[in-house]
């Protein structure tokens, strides 16, 4: 779940069609901007009378400066490093959202899980051996409610020790932020996809809403391997995935997931393989979604009807070890025709 490694869980394959389509926008040609940032790849297709490719990279940069926990001079990498800094907008943006899905979500959502997710192997530095002696240390120093904004603007922690890693919301608002952009130069359709998180507005080349594609768990070691699950479509929404079955490793015959709970310190063994998450924002979208694969099928129905607008669509494990969906009421109209 971090900055750092590949985006994984429920792989969103974007039926994209060519870099540059002479079909129209309105007036305007498509423009297919991809490449790598934050240790993922992007795929940003839009319509406009001219690339955009310098404002949204400047747009990405400004995101990086923030809030990414790998580079140094960063506001999250000071803040980690209690280093005196003012928290920037971006970063108190994704602060209170984040906040708020750990409050919704009964602490099953949680930043300052860093420390745990550095213990199992997916964050910023790996401990070699992980025993309860340690989880049991580390879990002191976790906990949303150990960090907070006083009323001059400065982060505040209870302890020192208390690190945040924002990577399980951060790829959606960064998408977010790249949406914002477009829109203020009046862009009228366009996909933007970062590691994996969608926001879609209006209508591909083709002229028909967005086409993306989810992927069936399966259980492959090269991570290769794709069969679709579902084809949705998407309009005027963002769209965020986590899952277990891609992003995980095996150590003395025993596989661990990168999904920690961070009430239990423990990779989380819920019933969820997969969690598609589609809100009005990509970040709310990317919160949920890790929410969801660490609160388990029932637990996720129950915080999901408390958020108007959010839709969900789970691929879950049933007890005879067979595989089932479940998605929230109205999730029909996402379906691909």
């Amino acid at each position: 779940m971090g900055l750092g490694k590949i985006f994984s869980g429920v792989i969103l394959l974007l039926l994209l069609t060519s870099c540059q389509s002479a079909r129209k926008g309105g007036n305007y040609s498509y423009h297919h901007n991809s490449g790598e940032i934050f240790h993922t790849s992007y795929h940003i297709k839009y319509a406009y009378g001219e690339s955009l490719e310098n404002e949204i990279l400047a747009e990405l940069e400004r995101f990086e400066h923030s809030l990414n926990p790998f580079r140094e001079n960063t506001v999250i990498t000071n803040i980690n490093n209690n280093l005196p800094v003012k928290p920037d907008p971006l970063f108190m943006e994704v602060f209170s959202k984040a906040m708020e899905v750990s409050r919704v979500s009964e602490g099953k959502f949680d930043i300052t899980a860093s420390p745990l997710i550095d213990a199992w192997g997916f964050g910023f530095k790996n401990i070699d051996k992980v025993t309860p002696e340690i989880i049991d240390s580390l879990k002191q120093f976790v906990g949303y409610e150990k960090i907070w904004i006083d009323n001059e603007g400065n982060v505040v922690k209870s302890d020192p020790r208390v690190q945040l890693n924002t990577s399980a919301i951060a790829k959606g608002y960064s998408c977010d932020l790249v949406a914002r952009l477009l829109d203020s130069y009046g862009v009228e359709n366009y996909m933007v996809e970062i590691g994996g998180e969608i926001v879609a507005k209006g209508v591909n080349d083709k002229g028909v809403c967005w086409r993306i594609g989810v992927d069936r768990p399966i259980d492959d070691n090269t991570g290769l391997q794709h069969e679709l699950q579902t084809i949705l479509s998407l309009c005027d929404k963002a769209l965020a995935t986590s899952g277990n079955y891609r992003n995980y490793y095996v150590k003395e015959g025993r596989k661990y997931a990168h999904t920690i709970d961070p009430q239990t310190g423990y990779p989380s063994e819920q019933d969820i393989l997969g969690a598609t998450v589609i809100a009005d924002d990509c970040m709310t979208a990317d919160a949920y979604a890790t929410a969801f694969m660490a609160s388990g099928l029932e637990k996720s129905k129950e915080i999901a009807s408390k958020i108007p607008g959010l839709h969900y669509y789970f691929i879950y494990v049933k007890a005879d070890s067979t595989l089932d969906i479940a998605y929230s009421e109205g999730f029909e109209q996402f379906f691909a025709d």
